[in-house]
Order: C-alpha cells, then sequence, then structure tokens
C-alpha cells in the first residue's frame, strides 16, 4: 500500500470487513435463533430447557474455544481464522436444517460455535485492536455495531420462516454464509507493520513510535495474574449471562406475556439495534474517559433496564428496557476489548481477549439454562430478570475497584 495522504487507511477497511462478518453471523445465528426457538420445540415436542440448551452449546464459542482461537489469532492472524471460520458456520446452519433428533440438533450447535469462535469475537477485535491505539475504541465501536445492526436480519429471518419453514430458512442462510460472508472475510488482514505503518496509520518514526515499543507491552502470563483482568473478567461473565439469557428467551417471555409473533419479532430486533448507540458511543466516550467509569454506569443502566424488562407488561416500561438496556450493553462489548487493549497492549491481546472471553462464557451458558429452568418450573421469567438486575451491580463495583494506570505510563 503507498503512503499516500489521500488514501483510506487500511484498518478502516478492516473494521468495515468486520462489521460485515460480525452483521450476518450476528442476524443468522447469536440473535436470530430465538426466531427458531418455538417453531423448533413445537415440531419436536421438546421442553424450552432442551431447546434452551443448545444456546448454551453455541456458547462454547466464548467459552471452550475463544482461548484456544486467541492463541491460534495471535499465531496465525485474524484472516486465516475468519475464513474457516465463516465456512464453518455454513456447515452448521445446513446441518441444522437436516436434524432430526437431539443430538443432531445439539451437534450442530457445537460446529457452529466453533464457526462463530473463528470468525467474531476474539479474531475481529483482535484484527481491529492490531490496527489501532488512540481510536481502538471506536474504531472497536464501530465493528461491533455489526452486530447491533444484526438485529435487522431477525424481521428477515422471521419473514423466511413464516414463508418457507424453519428448515429451508436455515439452508438458505447457510449457503448465504458462504456465497456472501466468505468472501468479506479475505479482506481481513493482520496488522499495518505489513503496508509500513503504525496502529492508526502513523507512519514510522512519528511520536507514536515510542508508545508502541515494549515498555509499555505486557507479556500474557503476567496479564492474567493481574487483579484487574479478573476483575475486568468477573464483570464481563455477569455480562454474557444476562446478555444471553435475553437475547435466548426475549421471545418465549413476549409470548408468555401475551405479546404477539409480529410485536415481539420487533422488540427482538430493536435490542441489537439500539445496541448500536452504545457500542459506538460508548466506545467514543471511553476514548476520551476513564474506561473504568464509563463502564461502571453501562453496567447499572443494564440493571435499570432489566428491572423495565420484569415488567414489559406495561407499555412504556417496552421503551424504558430498550432505551436503558441495549445501549448499555452494547457499549460494554466494545469497551471490554478497549480496556484491555489499554492495560495490557496488543502483543498478546489475542490470547487476553479469548482467555477472558472463555471465562466470561462459563457464566454466559448458565443463562439461558438457567432462564428456561425457571420458566419451566414456576411458568414465569419475571424472578429471573429480577435477579439478574441485582447482579449488574456487582459487576459495576468490580469495575470501580480496577486500578487506575500510573501516571506518566504510555497508553497503548
Amino acid at each position: 500500500m503507498e503512503h499516500s495522504s489521500k488514501r483510506i487507511f487500511y484498518g478502516w477497511w478492516v473494521v468495515a470487513a468486520s462489521f460485515a462478518v460480525a452483521f450476518y453471523v450476528g442476524g443468522t445465528v447469536i440473535y436470530g435463533f430465538t426466531a427458531f426457538f418455538e417453531p423448533i420445540a413445537e415440531d419436536f415436542s421438546w421442553s424450552y430447557t432442551q431447546v434452551s440448551v443448545a444456546a448454551s452449546l453455541r456458547g462454547l464459542e466464548m467459552g471452550f474455544f475463544a482461548p484456544i482461537m486467541g492463541f491460534l489469532v495471535d499465531r496465525f492472524g485474524s484472516r486465516k481464522l475468519a475464513v474457516c471460520g465463516t465456512i464453518a458456520v455454513g456447515s452448521g446452519l445446513v446441518l441444522l436444517s437436516r436434524t432430526s433428533s437431539l443430538p443432531t440438533f445439539y451437534g450442530s450447535f457445537v460446529i457452529l460455535a466453533l464457526g462463530v469462535s473463528a470468525c467474531t469475537g476474539t479474531v475481529l477485535m483482535t484484527a481491529v485492536a492490531n490496527w489501532f491505539r488512540k481510536n481502538v475504541g471506536r474504531a472497536l465501536g464501530i465493528m461491533a455495531s455489526g452486530f447491533g445492526a444484526s438485529g435487522l436480519l431477525v424481521l428477515l429471518v422471521v419473514r423466511l420462516i413464516d414463508t418457507y419453514q424453519w428448515r429451508n430458512t436455515l439452508l438458505i442462510l447457510g449457503l448465504g454464509m458462504w456465497v456472501i460472508v466468505t468472501p468479506l472475510a479475505l479482506a481481513i488482514r493482520r496488522g499495518p507493520e505489513q503496508y509500513g505503518y503504525l496502529p492508526d496509520g502513523e507512519q514510522p518514526g512519528e511520536s507514536t513510535q515510542n508508545r508502541e515499543s515494549g515498555t509499555n507491552e505486557i507479556t500474557f502470563g503476567k496479564s492474567v495474574r493481574d487483579t484487574c483482568f479478573w476483575q475486568i473478567a468477573g464483570a464481563e461473565g455477569i455480562r454474557m449471562m444476562i446478555v444471553m439469557a435475553v437475547i435466548t428467551h426475549v421471545m418465549p417471555y413476549l409470548s408468555s406475556e401475551g405479546v404477539g409473533r409480529s410485536s415481539a419479532a420487533l422488540i427482538t430486533t430493536a435490542i441489537p439495534l439500539l445496541s448500536i448507540i452504545g457500542r459506538f458511543g460508548f466506545g467514543w466516550v471511553g476514548d476520551i474517559l476513564d474506561k473504568r467509569y464509563v463502564m461502571a454506569a453501562a453496567y447499572f443502566l443494564m440493571g435499570a433496564g432489566l428491572l423495565a424488562f420484569s415488567h414489559i407488561h406495561v407499555a412504556w416500561l417496552v421503551i424504558a428496557f430498550l432505551l436503558l438496556f441495549s445501549p448499555a450493553y452494547g457499549g460494554l462489548t466494545s469497551l471490554r476489548g478497549a480496556i484491555l487493549r489499554e492495560y495490557f497492549g496488543r502483543t498478546s491481546f489475542g490470547r487476553i481477549i479469548g482467555v477472558l472471553m472463555g471465562l466470561a462464557a462459563l457464566c454466559g451458558m448458565l443463562g439461558p439454562a438457567v432462564a428456561g429452568w425457571v420458566f419451566d418450573n414456576s411458568g414465569s421469567y419475571r424472578i429471573v430478570w429480577l435477579a439478574f438486575s441485582g447482579v449488574t451491580a456487582i459487576a459495576a463495583v468490580l469495575m470501580l475497584r480496577v486500578r487506575r494506570l500510573p501516571q506518566g505510563l504510555p497508553e497503548n
């Protein structure tokens, strides 16, 4: 790439490609699954708990697989993993369309989890973080907004299911993954040095070079022994537990409260769409203000949103839930990578974010199953949302206890 000021810094093309991959995968696998929940349960006469286990298995993407992907991405780069991941996701969707038993159903989700872990999460965050330092919050926010915008696909998924049934819809989505998303993954590149740049597009010899030296990079071993890492991981675990439960059970919950399927689909679509406000907005604010305080505030907003969610039958509380919960959890998605980049550098970023996501996913895998179990045994989701609302305060306190970076230490 020529060093021309007229050229767009290639890091922004990496952000754009990552946004597109996140958009499709988020809309088809992560947010879109709730639209398949009831049709599949009805066809096979499975309980909500049995179907919810599939969502927990999908959580393997950030549990068992995320740390592995973290090590692999630091060694092989994001592009190879992203391409392989999109192929695997397509294969998982096609296999899921042919499922005829619970073991096959669960097996499909294990494949999906492997594919999603290789083309989203750790891999995309590492790709973007390697290209930016000063603008890392904003860059990660734009990339993460792909997941938020993917809510638009939920309406399409619902329409496809209503028109072509759930099996044919999964087949269509799987083919789309291969034909559309895999070529986009090829645009992702490992880092700016291969183009003669430093992060943010600055030239070698400019003032940021010293800040990118090894003196401000913390090794993987030292990072995971640091108290700050465990405080951030604990807070992220709480976020994952709650978010996975909400996005998996939102349509069944709304149905249990008497909300029609079309209205439930609109609310489900609004959750990730409104999270874009937080994914970009909180990421931008985090580049200006202390990330610890911004994240703590986001957790409090999540808690307030869940309190409103527990009384969703009151019309105006639906709006309150969407305006509080969605931007808050979206902003935390951007800031978790940004604060790790700030505190621990980029040399071992893939491994660090991978381990953090793996630990958090242990909680995330519990969320859908717990919510499904509570509903099966009580006939209501309300107690789950109230309990989760209180737990967000613990996450906020953990973030407030993260130590301030020493004055004079160059930020990464």
